[in-house]
């Protein structure tokens, strides 16, 4: 039970990644409000567990202010925050539309600043806590074809070194996972319709040397590891967890 009693906030929770997380903390003893853009899908990912959900759009601040008041006022504090909600497509700065380009960067970096701007005053109220960014590997190395999405996930990484020196003093750890390629719904999807499925998953197998992408646990892992205190002196850390992918 390494977060017992702890409130903790998980954002894009209602599959992959998130999901995964939320449920390991809760299984570890934690208060658990699971939000999602998606709010049927939040609130099933929060039935399956016995946690609360919420519907945010990570993006807009209203939504991001109510969801640090409605942690609060359930929870009575926020201990732990995991800005998870993310997403990415393809492109190059040349074929990105700029609206595209903006929406992105409105929900994988602005999203992690607008929720980490409200939770921190309320962590600090409560005498500290422990922030958890999703960044990514192709923030060290690059990914063809993704510029946006490289892009926003290098910025959470430096926004992740930012806050850590920033809030150090309000006794709040910063630390960010950068996951390699991680299974997730969206494959699921491209192989349904794939003309040939075993060769896309050999692909993706074939980024790492270890031969296989990450399942979602094993990120949230990593993440549990960062928001417990068995992580106590780290801070401005980069948790990278992609199967030998950097190494290469």
């Amino acid at each position: 039970m390494r977060l017992k009693d702890r409130a903790a906030i998980v954002t894009g929770a209602g599959a992959g990644i998130g999901a995964a997380t939320a449920e390991l903390f809760a299984g570890e003893g934690a208060r658990v409000l699971v939000v999602d853009r998606d709010g049927e899908r939040a609130r099933q990912a929060a039935e399956r567990i016995g946690a609360q959900s919420l519907a945010v759009d990570v993006s807009d601040e209203a939504q991001v202010a109510n969801m640090a008041r409605f942690a609060n006022d359930h929870f009575g504090g926020i201990d732990i925050l995991v800005n998870n909600a993310g997403y990415g497509f393809r492109g190059t700065v040349v074929s990105i539309e700029a609206s595209d380009w903006d929406a992105l960067m409105a929900v994988n970096l602005k999203g992690v600043f607008l929720c980490s701007k409200h939770v921190i005053p309320v962590m600090v109220s409560s005498g500290g806590g422990a922030i958890v960014n999703t960044a990514s590997n192709v923030a060290q190395v690059g990914l063809a074809d993704r510029a946006a999405y490289v892009a926003s996930k290098g910025g959470v990484a430096a926004l992740t070194r930012a806050m850590a020196l920033d809030h150090a003093g309000q006794n709040i750890r910063v630390n960010a996972v950068a996951p390699g390629t991680t299974w997730s719904s969206y494959f699921d999807e491209i192989l349904e319709s794939h003309p040939d499925p075993e060769d896309f998953v050999a692909g993706l197998n074939a980024r790492a040397p270890m031969n296989r992408v990450a399942q979602p646990i094993e990120i949230a892992q990593a993440i549990l590891w960062l928001a417990s205190g068995e992580s106590s002196f780290a801070t401005g850390s980069i948790l990278t967890v992609d199967g030998g992918m950097t190494a290469w």
